[in-house]
């Protein structure tokens, strides 16, 4: 389920570039989550470590993680708890 979430909120990831700054890039419907890289590859691979990072501190602190795809992170912890 974490995995799918995961897939999820990448897929609906957006990147920018910023030219000489490298790339930027977020999942819009997931505050506080973005990652920057030099490369878009790097940009992308940091946002995933972000990702999890973020599901994990969410989840530990009770914060809003809003369902994706179906996927509610936080009804399956119910069910876990």
């Amino acid at each position: 389920m974490l995995t799918d979430y995961i897939n999820a909120a990448m897929r609906r990831a957006e990147y920018e570039d910023l030219g000489d700054e490298g790339w930027y890039a977020h999942v819009p419907d997931l505050t506080g989550l973005w990652a920057n890289g030099a490369a878009r590859a790097e940009a992308e691979h940091e946002l995933r470590n972000a990702l999890e990072d973020w599901i994990l501190f969410g989840l530990v602190n009770g914060y809003p993680i809003p369902p994706l795809d179906g996927i509610d992170l936080l009804a399956a912890r119910e069910h876990v708890a």
